[in-house]
């Protein structure tokens, strides 16, 4: 037996790669006679830099500022030979960098997101590949834009504060500031994002919540949103404002789409592709994958269903290792899991589940690894 092991993260406790880990542990304590091949994976959100990463590329550590604008150490990748930059959002703007209390996206800026997106630029990159996942922001990427010289002025010429809050005082955009060389660059948005700029399923009112915005906040962030790519499309005459996808990161993807030269690929089939994923199945007997959370948003383009998928196009069939199940097991099946199951093995509180879940998984894998010996 030849097993993959493609994980994702479980998020706010293990990376993608610290699970492929402890799935292999597991499985190697079992007596399960197999060989193991770990290839941990990303949608676009937490462990997009890592996947990228794994068969290899450089690391750069810079300073730059957290989303509420401390400074902060954050990593991208280089690929290709330096010629591809990775950028995850989350290492500059996440929202794992903030404290439940400190969430608010009516302050909370994507202008350290724009300074690692600065830094490759200035070491010559020209295609650049950016994970959305996990931000704390709905700053329409302004703060980011800000950052790479896009002026934005209120009526009195002065700069615009940073957050979504700023936004409503948007009078005048000025891009004479921003390099030219952003035009010849090559940006791919990795997202498993769909859901449109504005409106009942846009950035605001999905995701604001998440990142931590009280529904009189929900409703400002929509009206600020909407003020500013109204501006951009009354003084740029570029429209994003219903773009499919570009609600993304409290709508990154939009901002970025209406300033450079930008297009959004699903995350998951991008890094399945780099990593050549089809190669490495082409002699698997079995696929194991996972996530923290399992739910509906899982269906629409997260990692774990599109390892599945393609799996199953490949007649490898896949098991899915999981913090919490909150999705029919029919539906799963349905995508392309044979299995589901979860990790925690008995009633406990979050943050203890959060606490042991390297502990949960290699248990969860042992037992896995007893169950395919009885066939």
């Amino acid at each position: 037996m030849k097993i993959l092991i493609a994980p994702g993260a479980f998020k706010h406790s293990l990376s993608a790669k610290h699970v492929a880990e402890a799935i292999h542990r597991g499985l190697q304590k079992s007596g399960l006679s197999a060989t193991y091949n770990q290839l941990p994976i990303a949608d676009g959100g937490n462990g997009t830099l890592d996947a990228f990463l794994a068969n290899g590329g450089e690391r750069l550590t810079v300073s730059v500022h957290d989303p509420l604008m401390r400074p902060i150490q954050a990593d991208y990748g280089l690929i290709d030979n330096g010629k591809t930059a990775v950028i995850e959002m989350a290492t500059a703007s996440g929202i794992e960098l903030l404290t439940d209390d400190e969430l608010n996206p009516l302050v909370a800026t994507t202008y350290g997101t724009g300074e690692l997106m600065r830094d490759a630029l200035e070491r010559g990159a020209t295609r650049f590949i950016i994970g959305l996942g996990g931000s704390a922001t709905v700053d329409g990427g302004m703060g980011c834009l800000q950052t790479l010289g896009v002026q934005l002025l209120d009526t009195d010429g002065n700069p615009i504060p940073y957050g979504g809050g700023g936004l409503a005082d948007i009078g005048t955009i000025d891009t004479s500031k921003l390099d030219p060389l952003w035009q010849d660059v090559e940006i791919i948005i990795a997202s498993d994002v769909e859901n449109p700029t504005l409106g009942e399923k846009g950035a605001a009112r999905i995701f604001g919540p998440q990142k931590g915005a009280d529904p009189e906040m929900v409703e400002i962030l929509e009206q600020n949103l909407a003020h500013c790519f109204t501006k951009i499309y009354e003084q740029l005459d570029k429209d994003v404002r219903n773009l499919e996808g570009g609600g993304a990161a409290g709508a990154f993807s939009a901002g970025l789409m209406a300033f450079l030269n930008c297009k959004i690929v699903s995350g998951i089939d991008l890094i399945l592709d780099h990593n050549n994923f089809i190669n490495h199945l082409s002699d698997a007997s079995l696929v194991i994958t996972g996530e923290g959370q399992m739910d509906s948003q899982t269906i629409d383009g997260k990692g774990p269903i599109g390892v599945a998928r393609m799996a199953r196009d490949h007649g490898v069939p896949t098991i899915a290792l999981v913090g919490g199940l909150n999705v029919e097991d029919e539906i799963l099946h349905h995508a392309g899991l044979q299995a589901v199951f979860p990790v925690v093995d008995k009633p406990m509180p979050l943050p203890t589940a959060l606490d042991r879940a390297d502990e949960l998984v290699e248990r969860a894998a042992l037992r896995l690894g007893y169950i395919l010996q009885l066939s």
